[in-house]
């Protein structure tokens, strides 16, 4: 009979396994790993298998600590892999998202909190938060390719810069929620005036300015240094140590430690652009994260076995709905209403406003740190609307993006063709 122990080990080996197989098993099928990770862990946790619950309200430090691991990584996995040089113009379509499309969303999700669901201002605002911004875990089929693959369409491009830069802009939102919780829901000249100097400006600025120097000083360390240049190693290891010295720096200087590691990861990425070394950086990071993810996504199945969503009404079940399927889609929308893409990659940026791990991380630093009623009522909102994303988004990531990748390569061959 195995104990717990060896049973633990015996779920690791073919977690392990299974991130190996499964990406290039499910390549070409309307279906994501997230999907099957999420099964397996209903099927393990409501069996009884595991001696312990998966329960993000019981463990809800655990389940912060977790997701904001596998967040960091995400997004250093995330800067590294764009090919695309930093410029306003070349970038003009993640700017749009970061001010437009997200503010749109955060105001959407905490209007319909506030008067569909009948939650109080600072719940609403906290799920606004929590709930705009899209995933860099989860959003890997959808974004670009490798350092050098030249997968950089202005789709694929628009959500990986998305999902790199949002989760920075959103936290400041989280820390209105938490504020305003503290003060009893009450909106006061004190409260908005500390917000915005510290929680927006300040912190903006210290994540940004941390991360761009701390990426340079690692590039320059890895690639440009006269003695032993960390290149010189070809340890992708060195990805990790970027991730945790631009994070922790940046949370030491009261900044937002996401939005560092993704400047880093840029910086990093700018110092020798085309470097074979950003590859083994990138895969690296990638393989950490997905390990990371498929435990914290069997852990989401086994909350799920185990009640998470229990406590669900309709209304809930229509605001998840509306949320994924009419106000990201709308707001993505207006968001890049003039900016330069086809209809066609306009519809499927704005579609594909995934929602996944940085939700819960979100949820739980708010749920930790501020005064909140319910907590098993907003876990189970935010834990429907994930799934309702993985289902959704998993099933249509791999034929969508395999059109709008066959439609970019038509449109590039015609312009070829018609050049003198």
């Amino acid at each position: 009979m195995f104990d717990s122990y060896l049973l633990f080990l015996l779920g690791l080996g073919v977690v392990v396994l299974l991130i190996a197989w499964l990406p290039m098993a499910l390549s070409r099928l309307p279906l994501s790993v997230a999907i099957l990770c999420v099964l397996i862990g209903v099927v393990v946790f409501h069996g009884g298998v595991l001696p312990f619950r998966s329960d993000p309200l019981r463990f809800s430090t655990l389940t912060e600590r977790l997701t904001e691991i596998v967040v960091i990584v995400s997004l250093m996995g995330a800067g590294l892999k764009i090919d695309r040089r930093i410029g306003w113009r070349r970038w003009e379509s993640s700017w749009r998202l970061i001010a437009v499309t997200m503010p749109l969303s955060i105001l959407a999700v905490t209007l319909m909190g506030v008067h569909g669901l009948g939650l109080p201002l600072a719940a609403a605002l906290l799920l606004g938060g929590a709930l705009a911004p899209t995933d860099p875990v989860l959003a890997s089929d959808v974004q670009v390719g490798p350092p050098r693959s030249g997968e950089d369409g202005e789709a694929r491009f628009a959500l990986t810069s998305e999902a790199g830069l949002n989760d920075g802009f959103a936290f400041p939102f989280v820390h209105l929620a938490v504020g305003l919780g503290l003060a009893g829901g009450v909106v006061s000249a004190p409260l908005l005036t500390h917000w915005l100097a510290v929680d927006v400006l300040w912190r903006v600025a210290a994540g940004a300015g941390v991360g761009w120097a701390v990426g340079r000083a690692l590039g320059w360390a890895t690639f440009k240094a006269p003695h032993a240049r960390i290149s010189g190693t070809g340890d992708g290891l060195v990805a990790l140590g970027a991730t945790l010295v631009a994070y922790g720096v940046a949370e030491a200087a009261h900044g937002y430690g996401f939005l560092a590691v993704f400047i880093a990861a840029l910086a990093l990425r700018e110092t020798e652009r085309d470097h074979a070394f950003h590859e083994a950086m990138h895969d690296f990071a990638e393989q950490v994260e997905r390990l990371l993810m498929m435990l914290v996504l069997v852990l989401l199945g086994g909350a799920v076995a185990g009640g998470l969503l229990d406590s669900l009404t309709w209304k809930e079940v229509a605001f998840g709905l509306a949320l994924v399927f009419v106000v990201r889609p709308l707001a993505g929308w207006i968001g890049l209403t003039g900016a330069p893409h086809s209809k066609r990659e306009r519809a499927v940026v704005a579609f594909f406003g995934i929602r996944g791990l940085g939700s819960f991380y979100y949820l739980a630093y708010g749920l930790n740190h501020g005064d909140f009623h319910r907590w098993d009522r907003l876990w189970a909102i935010t834990g429907f609307v994930v799934l309702c994303s993985i289902l959704v988004h998993g099933v249509t990531a791999t034929p969508l993006m395999t059109r709008i990748d066959a439609w970019r390569r038509r449109e590039i061959l015609h312009e070829d063709e018609t050049q003198p």
